[in-house]
């Protein structure tokens, strides 16, 4: 089948996601892209709302598509976007081998069967000219302006408001266990986290809530004689972070902690987000199912070169009903990319702009850190934000041992520091040399993310 403009049009089932495909034509949002060496396939990788791009793929011999986005529109704005850029010239999509994700759904596919939903297409007037027209500013209505003003601080008013009856809730909650015996708490830990999680959600303080509601799976992960201890500490780190909210409830990383993220759009529209370009190296990813249903990914990354935050640490979410779906990202792959933090004191917390597998010979940031810097790093993360649960860091040389209560330690080669580990990563053999070691510290515990032996650099997944 030939493609050019006519052909998209008739495949988008409507006017609107050729509009929103408009959108998605330029190159800033693309990584990744290619073509199989006989030109029938064309990939590539569009930045969405969450930490990892979606997978867009096309079957030019029949013009079947997959995108790995959840729009129930067949095919959608990535893909039409994708196959609008190929036509128009907008970015070269260069041959090459053709990636194990495309493969896998060109041989899953049934053939003459992906073009079926264009047939059915709405009959509506589909024009890819309208949809790059850019709609005309309307004037603007003095009351109407004033009347949305209104409405929207009237809707912040009683978000914070709301929030601040559930932080008071929270207090009370919290000194009921502490009166109750913490090892009663923990006995009951699930039932009583989900249903002060429930209010704090009902309260528009969301990710307090499922920070509450993870909290008796992040205990049961401890020994069993470190749980109470541990519960005081969470318990406590809470009691902060409510305070915090009610001193400043404006401040966007306060504000990221108790109610609701910034969007994607708004990250990258604000003047002031950090921005930074480097080469970096996935060193981690953890995938969890929630208990309301979502599914967390996160990745974690390694600056390698000289300029930015040390780390960065790429968060999506999906449904759990919506199965296993693949990262976009391997395992101790290095990469040059762009990244946008979220705003903060100490940005971690960041979004994926764009991505290239080029590498780099020039000189990189070493791994290499001393007892030292790691006690001034996590003085200074808990300084900034006391109630912080995960702080990366990268320890000095050292090795894993195990005390006679069978206790996991990551011990400095010079003595001076030891943690105890959970989830030692398989393949990591004790009494092993690290040389260097990347990590995340929580609760004086250490969760290992990768470490560099003298054979190689072994990669925990969680």
């Amino acid at each position: 089948m030939t493609l050019d403009l006519s052909a998209i049009e008739s495949l988008a089932p409507d006017q609107s996601s050729l509009k929103a495909a408009a959108g998605l034509t330029k190159a800033s949002r693309w990584s990744g892209v290619g073509a199989s060496r006989d030109g029938t396939l064309l990939w590539g990788a569009c930045a969405g709302s969450g930490a990892n791009p979606y997978r867009v793929m096309a079957d030019l011999s029949d013009l079947g598509s997959k995108c790995t986005c959840p729009s129930r529109k067949f095919p959608c704005k990535h893909v039409l976007a994708m196959l609008w850029m190929h036509v128009d010239g907008t970015m070269a999509f260069g041959a090459s081998e053709t990636p194990e994700w495309v493969s896998e759904w060109l041989g899953r596919r049934r053939k003459g069967t992906s073009a079926a939903p264009a047939a059915a297409a709405s009959v509506a007037t589909k024009d890819m000219r309208a949809a790059l027209a850019v709609d005309p500013e309307q004037p603007d209505d003095p009351k109407a302006a004033a009347r949305r003003q209104a409405a929207t601080e009237k809707r912040a008013r009683e978000t914070h408001a709301a929030i601040h009856d559930a932080l008071d809730a929270l207090d009370q909650w919290i000194g009921d266990q502490l009166r109750l015996g913490l090892s009663g708490f923990l006995d009951e830990a699930t039932a009583r986290c989900r249903r002060i999680a429930a209010r704090m959600v009902d309260g528009k303080a969301q990710a307090l809530g499922g920070r509450i509601d993870e909290l008796p799976s992040r205990l049961l992960a401890l020994p069993a004689g470190d749980r109470v201890r541990d519960a005081a500490a969470e318990l406590s780190k809470l009691v902060l972070l409510a305070r915090a909210w009610r001193a400043n409830p404006d401040d966007p990383e306060i504000a990221r902690a108790v109610a609701t993220a910034e969007t994607r759009d708004q990250v990258l529209e604000n003047a002031a987000t950090l921005r930074v370009t480097a080469f970096w190296e996935v060193v981690g990813e953890r995938i969890e199912t929630r208990r309301d249903g979502l599914v967390s990914q996160t990745t974690w990354l390694l600056n390698l070169t000289v300029e930015g935050p040390r780390f960065a640490m790429l968060v999506d979410y999906f449904p759990a009903s919506a199965g296993k779906r693949g990262s976009a990202f391997a395992i101790g792959e290095q990469f040059e990319g762009e990244l946008a933090f979220y705003p903060a004191q100490n940005p971690l917390r960041a979004l994926l702009v764009r991505r290239s597998d080029r590498l780099t010979t020039e000189a990189r940031r070493p791994w290499p850190a001393t007892a030292e810097a790691v006690g001034e790093a996590i003085s200074a993360g808990l300084q900034r934000e006391p109630w912080l649960s995960d702080l990366p860091i990268v320890l000095p040389t050292g090795r894993i041992a195990v005390d006679d209560g069978a206790q996991t330690w990551w011990c400095a080669a010079a003595g001076d520091l030891a943690f105890p580990v959970t989830d030692l990563p398989d393949g990591l053999i004790r009494a092993t040399d690290l040389e260097h070691t990347a990590a995340i510290w929580s609760n004086d515990h250490l969760r290992l993310l990768a470490a560099q032996t003298r054979w190689g650099t072994v990669h925990c997944v969680g």
